[in-house]
């Protein structure tokens, strides 16, 4: 399989025209700043800049990126710059639901699955032991001592109370909001970070 069916998960790819007459040097120059940053490093090599980025501070405005390689190729109609930027964060965001999903139905799958003979025998022993012995009497709750002082009578303790939530079975609730989440977080920072930085490089080379 043609990896590029695959690699816009993370990847980001775009382009945009130089301003007539602006050459590479004076695009590049303008572009700069970007790669001055903490943690950043970049290469040129003619027409091409290739940049890595290292752990990157927040204020960083492409911090999300890990690396790129931008490139100026000049045509009939003038010059356009190409970039080919990668994001390990966007690629995090897009498997973390697959990841909690796959939580999720190994959570169902637990739940679905039938006791085992161990508990079922013993279950049945406890019944035959309670045929066999007499009903005991409820016993008695522990009373606030608020009741106690005002003389409430006292309740006596249900028979279900003391195993009251130890056959809870387990949720995946918490699976699938974790996976929607994370689902949201990748498609509106996919698309917010392909207008984010196309609006960056505009703003850099026209100088603004």
């Amino acid at each position: 399989m043609n990896r590029r069916f695959i690699d816009w998960i993370w990847h980001i790819r775009g382009s945009l025209v130089l301003a007539p007459e602006q050459s590479s040097d004076e695009a590049f120059d303008r572009l700069a700043p970007l790669f001055r940053e903490t943690g950043t490093s970049h290469e040129r090599t003619n027409d091409t800049l290739t940049f890595r980025k290292k752990d990157q501070a927040a204020q960083d405005k492409m911090s999300v990126f890990d690396g790129g390689v931008l490139q100026i190729e000049k045509g009939m109609a003038g010059s356009r710059l190409h970039y080919h930027l990668s994001s390990r964060s966007l690629l995090f965001c897009f498997l973390a639901p697959l990841l909690f999903l796959g939580i999720a139905g190994f959570t169902l799958a637990i739940g679905q699955l039938p006791k085992s003979s161990t508990e079922a025998t013993g279950a049945s022993g406890k019944a035959a032991d309670a045929k066999k012995k007499p009903a005991a009497k409820d016993a008695d709750v522990p009373m606030n001592p608020i009741d106690k002082f005002l003389g409430a009578p006292k309740k006596p303790k249900k028979d279900g109370d003391e195993t009251k939530g130890k056959d809870k079975k387990p949720t995946p609730t918490a699976a699938y909001v974790f996976a929607g989440i994370f689902a949201t977080l990748y498609v509106v920072g996919r698309i917010l970070e392909d207008r984010l930085v196309r609006v960056l490089f505009r703003k850099r080379l026209l100088g603004s």
